[in-house]
């Protein structure tokens, strides 16, 4: 039992597993509708496009989470608007994101001092997040949460057809804003946790299993939420046994898993198949 116990009587480490479901269960539930939507460029995209605010804002000695955070939203602000212009969406999305990636890298090779942070941003330091991080993740996930809460029906209708939510009343403009503040809060948020090239699995996975489990939007919400907070969670407590990287440990988790979902759900769907035919036949 004391071995099993043994990570916790380290305080980094509680901090890292809170830090790491909190991230993991608001990736989960924002998860649902960016692939509902088909949005999984865009918060890849997004996520690079914020590493040119994290640099501006630590050079400029603003706050990391202000600064990267207006950076976010305005990226994500000028690919919606970009998009509107007959520029196909993926183009936007590659100039806004390889712009903004560049112009870090520009002010990164100018000021040495950056190294450091700019690999716990590009592959995350979920151990090193301090008391500090704990409370902003925290204050962004209720606050997330309560959004989603408050706007669940405009959204529903704004993921699955913009055509068909104008048609119901809902404007769709303002949930194009609204989304787009909550990815780019969410992504900024996360970053430190799993980094620009692992943050995209842990909204991804999750959801993706879920939609494997269910077709109910609800539900899926709901498993996403359960599975990225619990993924993270014992990918975190594994990464301190084999010692690896705790960001990888979570991607890899969540890849077994997600392939262990989609076998199993394969196998029913064939049973049910040969059991229908049995009673045809």
């Amino acid at each position: 039992m004391d071995l099993l116990l043994r990570p916790f009587q380290y305080e980094f480490f509680s901090r890292a597993l809170l830090v790491a479901m909190l991230a993991g269960l608001l990736c989960g539930v924002m998860g649902v509708y960016i692939t509902t939507r088909r949005m999984s460029y865009i918060a890849h995209g997004l996520s690079h496009a914020i590493l040119g605010g994290a640099v501006l804002s630590y050079v400029l000695q603003l706050n990391f989470y202000i600064g990267a955070g207006i950076w976010g939203f305005i990226s994500a602000l000028v690919i919606q608007f970009l998009t509107g212009r007959k520029i196909y969406a993926d183009a936007a999305i590659g100039i806004v994101t390889t712009a903004s990636f560049a112009l870090g890298i520009a002010i990164i090779s100018t000021y040495r001092q950056f190294t450091k942070s700019f690999e716990a941003a590009l592959f995350g330091n979920v151990l090193g997040v301090t008391p500090n991080d704990v409370w902003v993740v925290t204050c962004v996930t209720i606050a997330l949460l309560a959004l989603v809460f408050i706007f669940y029906r405009p959204l529903l209708f704004w993921s699955f057809d913009r055509d068909v939510a104008k048609v119901h009343g809902v404007p769709v403009l303002a949930m194009d804003v609204l989304f787009a503040l909550m990815l780019a809060a969410m992504l900024v948020t996360t970053l430190q946790i799993l980094g620009v090239t692992l943050i995209i699995s842990a909204i991804i996975i999750p959801a993706s299993i879920a939609r494997l489990l269910s077709d109910r939007f609800g539900t899926m919400m709901i498993y996403a939420a359960v599975l990225g907070a619990g993924i993270s969670f014992i990918g975190i407590y594994l990464s301190y046994y084999f010692d690896i990287a705790s960001g990888a440990s979570v991607v890899l988790l969540s890849t077994i898993v997600f392939g262990i979902v989609l076998l199993w759900t394969n196998f029913n769907q064939r049973r049910k198949r040969r059991t229908l035919d049995s009673h045809l036949l």
